[in-house]
C-alpha cells in the first residue's frame, strides 16, 4: 500500500477497505511501519516500538470498528503486559521495566481491533506542555522541525500528524490531548470524568482530572474511539449515564442553534499571542455563519486561584509518583531531572490540610462553570496563549537549575512555597497554556479544534468546553466545524 492511498484515508476509512478485502491488514501495518521508518528518526515520536508483536497481530482475525487499523500508544499508562514502558522516566528507562498487565483503556483499543505497533514519547511522567524528556530526547512538530508538538502526548500528536497513523493514544491531566492538537493541527477531546477507563491500577487518576483517549486527524476516529471506549469497569467509582444515541452519529447530527461564550483573556492575567487571539476571533465568526449566537463572555472564576490549585495538586502527584518509582526501581535522584525532583520537593512541602484545601475548591469551580452553562452551551478560548515554541524554548535556563539544586540541598521548599513565590512560579509554568486545565479540575468535556494555522504556517487549534455530559454536543459542533472548514487534507512538510 503506497503512503498516498494509506494517508488519504482515516482510520475508519482504512478499516473498510481492510473490511472490503481491498487492502488486507498485514499490508496496512507495513505502510504505516515504513512511513514511521521514513519520519520518525526526524521526528523521535515513536520510542518504543512494537513491530513483532504487532506483525503477529495483524495476521489474526480481527474485529470492531478499526479492526487491522495500525494505532500507538503513549508511553503513560497505557500499558501493554511484557512491553517497556517508560512513562518518560530515566529511572525507568534504565530499569528496563516490563508492564505487568495490560491497561483496561488499551484492552478496549484491542478490542476494538487496532494493531499497536509502538509507544510514544512523553515527558517525565507527563508533567510538561512540552515532550523533550531527557530519557529519549525531544519529539519535534511535523509542522516545523525547529517548533515542539506540545505535551505531554506530544509523541502521539507528532506520529498522527506526520500520517504515521490516523490517530493515536493520548491522555490529559491538564491539557494534555488538547494541547498536542492544537500544535499539530489535530483533533483532540478530553471526555468528561469517569467517561473512559484507568484501570487495573487505579480507579480514576488525579481525583477524576486526568482523562485517556486519543487525538485524531479525523472528528469521526474520535467519536468511533470512544464509542469503543467508554463505560465503567470493575472498581469505577461511578457509573455514568450512557450517551443518548453514539458518538459517530452525533458527528453528522446539526448541533441546532447555540449559545457561545468566547474569551482571549489569560485568566492568570498572562500575555496572550495576537495569533492566538485571531484564532479565537476568526472562529467566532465561523460560528456566527452558521447560525450559532457568539458574544464575548467568561466563567466568574477566580483563575489564578484555581491556576494554584491546579499545580499544588500536580507537585504533590509528582511527589507520590518519584516515591512510587524510587521504590519500585531502586533508584535514586539519579533516576529523574532535575525539574521532575523540584516539583517533588514542592509536593513534599504543602501539608496535607492545604491540599484538601485546594481540592475542596475544585468544586466551586465546577459550580462557577455550571453557572456559565446555564446561559451558555459552550464556553470557546483560544487551547494556546501563543503559537508553538521552539524546541528548548521553554526549557528550565541553567540558572534555574543552579537554583533548584540549592534548593534541594538546603531543603529550602516550604520557605519558597510560603513566600508567595508559587504564583510567579505558576504565571512562569503555564503562561503558555492557561486555558486547560479548568476541563481538568471541573471535570467537564473540553476539545480543541484545528481552525487556525499562524502566519508562519503553524497549527493554533481553539478549545470549546461544554457542560458535564456533554460529549456529544461537542461532536455536534466538531463535525460541523469540520465540514464548513475541513483540515483533514492539510499536511505538514515532513
Amino acid at each position: 500500500m503506497k503512503f498516498e492511498d494509506y494517508a488519504s484515508h482515516d482510520g475508519l476509512g482504512l478499516a473498510e477497505l481492510i473490511a472490503r478485502k481491498q487492502v488486507s491488514a498485514p499490508e496496512v501495518l507495513e505502510a504505516a511501519i515504513t512511513r514511521a521508518e521514513s519520519v520518525n528518526p526526524k521526528l523521535n515520536a515513536i520510542i518504543i516500538p512494537m513491530h513483532e508483536l504487532a506483525r503477529e497481530r495483524a495476521k489474526q482475525s480481527l474485529s470492531g470498528p478499526f479492526a487491522g487499523v495500525p494505532f500507538l500508544t503513549k508511553d503513560l499508562f497505557q500499558e501493554y503486559a511484557g512491553v517497556q514502558t517508560a512513562y518518560g522516566c530515566k529511572g525507568l528507562k534504565a530499569a528496563n521495566y516490563l508492564a505487568p498487565f495490560t491497561a483496561e483503556i488499551t484492552a478496549r483499543w484491542l478490542k476494538a481491533g487496532a494493531v499497536i505497533f509502538g509507544r510514544t514519547n512523553t515527558p517525565e511522567f507527563g508533567a510538561k506542555g512540552i515532550t523533550e524528556p531527557d530519557a529519549w530526547g525531544p519529539t519535534r512538530n511535523p509542522w516545523n522541525l525547529d517548533h515542539v508538538p506540545g505535551g505531554s502526548s506530544g509523541g502521539s500528536a507528532s506520529a498522527v500528524a506526520a500520517g504515521i497513523v490516523p490517530m493515536a493514544g493520548a491522555n490529559d491531566g491538564g491539557g494534555s490531548i488538547r494541547i498536542p492538537a492544537a500544535h499539530c493541527g489535530l483533533f483532540g477531546i478530553k471526555p468528561g470524568r469517569g467517561r473512559t477507563p484507568w484501570g487495573p491500577a487505579m480507579s480514576e487518576a488525579m481525583h477524576g482530572a486526568a482523562m485517556n483517549h486519543v487525538v485524531s486527524r479525523s472528528v469521526r476516529d474520535s467519536a468511533a474511539m470512544l464509542d469503543a471506549t467508554h463505560g465503567s469497569e470493575p472498581g469505577s467509582l461511578c457509573h455514568l449515564a450512557p450517551p443518548e444515541r453514539p458518538y459517530l452519529e452525533e458527528v453528522m447530527r446539526e448541533p441546532g442553534r447555540l449559545r457561545i461564550g468566547f474569551s482571549v483573556k489569560s485568566p492568570i492575567g498572562t500575555e496572550v499571542d495576537p495569533e492566538a487571539a485571531k484564532a479565537v476571533t476568526d472562529a467566532a465568526k465561523l460560528l456566527e455563519s452558521l447560525g450559532h449566537h457568539v458574544e464575548e463572555a467568561e466563567p466568574v472564576i477566580n483563575g489564578m486561584q484555581l491556576a494554584k490549585d491546579f499545580v499544588v495538586m500536580w507537585f504533590a502527584q509528582c511527589a507520590a509518583t518519584v516515591r512510587q518509582v524510587k521504590a519500585q526501581t531502586g533508584c535514586g535522584n539519579e533516576g529523574f531531572e532535575l525539574d521532575t525532583l523540584a516539583m517533588a520537593a514542592f509536593g513534599n512541602a504543602s501539608t496535607a490540610p492545604e491540599y484538601v484545601e485546594g481540592y475542596l475548591r475544585w468544586s466551586e469551580y465546577t459550580r462557577q462553570l455550571a453557572e456559565f452553562h446555564q446561559k451558555y452551551d459552550l464556553w470557546l478560548s483560544p487551547t494556546l496563549a501563543r503559537p508553538p515554541a521552539r524546541v528548548g524554548q521553554i526549557a528550565t535556563p541553567h540558572w534555574q537549575h543552579v537554583a533548584m539544586k540549592i534548593l534541594l540541598t538546603l531543603g529550602l521548599s516550604r520557605v519558597i512555597l510560603k513566600s508567595g513565590m508559587i504564583e510567579q512560579m505558576v504565571r512562569e509554568n503555564l503562561k503558555w497554556v492557561p486555558f486547560t486545565q479548568l476541563g481538568n479540575l471541573t471535570g467537564t468535556p473540553a476539545m480543541s479544534v484545528p481552525l487556525h494555522w499562524t502566519a508562519s504556517g503553524l497549527p493554533l487549534g481553539v478549545q470549546f468546553v461544554a457542560a458535564h455530559g456533554g460529549e456529544g454536543l461537542l461532536f455536534r459542533l466538531a463535525g460541523q466545524l469540520e465540514r464548513a472548514k475541513p483540515w483533514f487534507d492539510k499536511r505538514p512538510p515532513v
